[in-house]
């Protein structure tokens, strides 16, 4: 029996069987025009997720008595005035197998501060492309901040492809433009569909226009796709909002549990004390629970007095957070009065408010040519490297590894606006991290150059696929090593890139460092890196020492190490 004939016969089993369904969140994006709006109607439209109200609304304003599926989701005046989306519409909808969020985001470079808002908790982006024009610049700077948000899945839907009569050849080479770019974006998948979001091909309903495409609808796709709370997988953080003392022989802190699971009897530390206890009860509204997790509020309570106030944070043990002044983050901007290094900031970082200077800024991202370059603001909508300094210390993680303790928004003091929103980009804390790689040594690396009559360099490979990369890595290898190089090859392949119980990525980099010092020549195969991990590389292993090296992804073996080869010896001649 279908979810909708279980509705109208036996409520109780449709809402048990309804609060089964796991959530997915995913996020629309592109350039103006491409039809992200008409896709979430579409969606809504098919899989009948639309009040009578509403569809009464859409039909009355279309002229012609159709529906008019963007206006599902374009609810401000000025959106309807115009035809554009200009704020962060949110709309759910449910099938059989799955709840869906969706965040319907802007298109214009006007509002990218509102599309990198609503991408911020999405699981999956879709990044929508106009058949008739391709791959375009807004294209690619809505894919590379959803990959710098950490969204490890990526949907490219090429609409509009009945303005194309369904031309495979059309729909190859969008696919070929958009592959040769985004190699280096860092995203675990790319899938691709060829739909008409207005008529409905290949949306939720396989189109017969298109017979030489046979992977399955875009609804298909989101209903298959696996979807784990990765918070629950996570080191346990949880941010103290509220201490409740209602007599003598009580006393817990609130909070809502930002990431991993927390139990009875765990033992933790809690920041900034240091101090430690054991979990003595996890009480909720509804009695005492046993554990609890991602995003459960709770209160707990401890087996020993600590002197814990909002904006402590209390993590397990054996996996604390990293505590810090000096911080660098990618900061998206969002205010029209610009970034100014000279002034002082107010930094909201989990449940704890903290005053901060700005360092430096090293570097702001040209959406247009998706290159870095230098600046000493960031203005509204940009998107730049920046370091700060905190008045107070905080506790935070990478936020490739966790979301909750990663991310924080910057507020103006003076007007008190949110101003921006910060993401930490790396967290390297061997104590912390609970890293065991310890390498000392008495001998400079120059002296080693003259002993060995060489420099060891680090050669990072990206852009292509694992085994690619990993062919021609193991080449390049023989061939330096027949030279009288002493070479070795760091493999990334861990497909689970962004989780925080395996970086790989960090350890390639700092391995790389540490062989580098020791004279050996490294060749590291990382198709998964992007352009901020490469960054951090270049930073920890040295600007003289690094050197950054794409691999076409339909490149020859033997031409791609002949590249390589002749890229070394610029750099060493």
């Amino acid at each position: 029996m279908s979810h909708h004939d279980l509705l109208d016969t036996d409520i109780l089993t449709y809402l048990k069987r309804h609060e089964s369904k796991d959530l997915l969140r995913f996020v629309a994006v592109g350039s103006v025009d491409d039809g992200k709006s008409t896709l979430i109607g579409r969606l809504l439209h098919d899989t009948k997720n639309i009040f009578e109200d509403q569809m009464h609304d859409a039909r009355s304003t279309s002229g012609d008595g159709t529906v008019d599926l963007a206006r599902l989701t374009d609810g401000l005046r000025a959106e309807r005035e115009q035809g554009i989306t200009i704020d962060v519409a949110y709309r759910y909808f449910t099938t059989a197998r799955r709840k869906f969020i969706i965040a319907d985001t802007p298109g214009h470079i006007q509002y990218t501060r509102n599309m990198a808002t609503g991408a911020s908790t999405a699981d999956v982006a879709i990044t929508l492309i106009d058949a008739r024009y391709g791959v375009l610049q807004q294209s690619k700077r809505h894919a590379f901040i959803a990959s710098l948000l950490g969204i490890s899945r990526l949907v490219v839907a090429v609409n509009k492809m009945d303005l194309v009569d369904f031309d495979q050849a059309t729909y190859d080479r969008i696919v070929a433009d958009f592959r040769s770019f985004s190699g280096g974006l860092g995203f675990d998948e790319i899938r691709f569909f060829p739909i008409s979001a207005l008529n409905g091909d290949n949306v939720v309903t396989a189109s017969e226009r298109a017979p030489w495409y046979h992977d399955g609808t875009l609804l298909e796709y989101l209903e298959a796709l696996p979807v784990e709370n990765r918070r629950e997988h996570l080191p346990f953080r949880f941010p103290v909002q509220y201490v409740i003392r209602p007599h003598l022989d009580y006393r817990g802190f609130a909070g809502q549990v930002a990431s991993g699971v927390v139990r009875k009897g765990d033992t933790i530390v809690v920041q900034p004390s240091g101090r430690t206890s054991k979990v003595r009860a996890i009480d909720t509204y509804d009695g005492e629970i046993d554990e609890a997790f991602p995003p459960l509020g709770v209160v707990i309570r401890l087996e020993d007095e600590i002197d814990i106030s909002r904006g402590d944070v209390i993590s397990h043990v054996a996996t604390p957070p990293r505590v810090d002044r000096n911080i660098e983050a990618m900061v998206v901007w969002m205010n029209e009065q610009p970034l100014d290094p000279s002034r002082a900031y107010l930094i909201k970082h989990a449940s704890r408010y903290v005053r901060t200077d700005i360092r430096s800024i090293d570097y702001r991202v040209n959406l247009e040519t998706m290159e870095n370059e230098s600046s000493d603001m960031l203005h509204l909508n940009d998107i730049g490297r920046v370091r700060f300094t905190t008045h107070r210390p905080l506790y935070f993680d990478a936020y490739v590894d966790n979301r909750a303790t990663g991310a924080f928004i910057i507020i103006d003091t003076m007007s008190n606006n949110t101003v921006g929103a910060g993401m930490i980009q790396h967290a390297r804390d061997a104590g912390a991290a609970g890293s065991s790689l310890s390498v000392r040594t008495q001998i400079s690396s120059t002296s080693r150059s003259t002993k060995l009559g060489f420099t060891a360099r680090t050669v990072w490979l990206h852009g292509s696929s694992a085994d690619t990369l990993a062919a021609v890595a193991y080449d390049v290898e023989k061939a330096l090593f027949a030279q009288g190089v002493l070479p070795t090859v760091v493999e990334v392949r861990d497909p689970n890139l962004h989780r925080a119980d395996s970086l790989p990525q960090q350890e390639a980099i700092e391995v790389a460092a540490r062989l580098n010092d020791a004279g050996v020549f490294v060749v590291v195969a990382s198709g998964a890196s992007n352009r901020v991990e490469r960054d951090d590389a270049r930073l920890r292993i040295g600007d003289d020492r690094y050197i950054d090296m794409a691999v076409a992804a339909d490149a020859e073996i033997a031409d791609a190490v002949a590249n390589v080869l002749r890229m070394i010896r610029s750099r060493l001649a």
